[in-house]
């Protein structure tokens, strides 16, 4: 019984040291979230800015031509697909992986129909492992990202578009809600949908020409697209993380309130044997 009882003491303790670890990583992510959600928000207008400019300036001539509008048969489709490096993010890299493998089982039969370019070592590892096609990878970013930090995987994507290797290319990430709430999202960032001209108002003059200005914008406003979902994907993951490790720490404490009882128990069945043993061997000398 004694033995039994040291097991229990011992388990009691490896719990509420996971627990430590796992309150500890809650509050870590927390703190982290916060500061990847005021990006995400610094990062929106930004882009919204810039698509407000593409579409101006597209809408200010109409024999503008440029290979990110061009429209062709589609025989290879690009995936750029955002993951995490690390686990113990609940369903965050779960969720995008199933999206992204339930959209080549539908849309593709062969390998030789599609390529990855894969943000985080999960992606990249899971899709090693399935011996799919990867173009290019990028791993070890931090959990504050910059632009600098993704724009020779997001330059090569939106290269091989242009230069014709893909038909078209799509960015898989997980958009943030709140910190409950992720949703992976698979959306087509090239070639760039028809734009809609009747809500531009503004009229620009543009020096050499529009062409030439919307030359130079249409890479930057490609990247930037994937660099917003970039920093979506990381809210998300720390938004998962922190309410996966919020979980845990709850059930830790669970565990250790019902290893606690039946500690309890155990220490008081074995006491009400001593005393039985005792009454017993009172009673034989008796």
């Amino acid at each position: 019984m004694a033995r039994g009882l040291r097991d229990i003491k011992r388990q009691i303790k490896s719990v509420q040291s996971t627990k430590q670890i796992t309150k500890a990583m809650e509050m870590v992510a927390a703190s982290k979230l916060r500061r990847a959600q005021e990006k995400v928000q610094a990062a929106r207008p930004y882009s919204d800015k810039l698509k407000e400019v593409v579409n101006s300036i597209a809408a200010a001539s109409d024999d503008i031509s440029h290979p990110m509008f061009e429209h062709r048969p589609v025989k290879k489709t690009g995936y750029l697909v955002i993951t995490s490096d690390r686990g113990l993010a609940g369903g965050y890299n779960a969720n995008i992986l199933k999206k992204v493998m339930g959209t080549i089982a539908e849309r593709h039969q062969s390998k030789d129909e599609y390529v990855l370019f894969v943000i985080g070592r999960k992606g990249r590892d899971y899709f090693r492992r399935r011996e799919m096609p990867i173009g290019k990878d990028l791993t070890d970013l931090s959990d504050s990202p910059s632009f600098a930090d993704i724009k020779s995987i997001a330059y090569t994507a939106v290269r091989q578009f242009e230069d014709g290797h893909i038909d078209e290319l799509f960015i898989c990430y997980n958009r943030f809600i709140n910190a409950l709430t992720q949703i992976p999202e698979s959306e087509q960032l090239l070639p760039m949908q028809t734009l809609e001209t009747n809500k531009v108002e503004a009229n620009y003059e543009y020096e050499p020409s529009a062409a030439a200005v919307l030359s130079l914008l249409l890479p930057k406003y490609a990247e930037t697209l994937i660099f917003t979902a970039l920093l979506d994907g990381k809210a998300s993951e720390l938004g998962s993380k922190m309410t996966a490790m919020g979980s845990a720490t709850k059930n830790a404490t669970k565990m250790i309130g019902e290893l606690q009882l039946t500690y309890n128990r155990a220490r008081q069945a074995a006491i009400t044997q001593e005393i039985s043993e005792i009454v017993a061997g009172a009673n034989a000398q008796s």
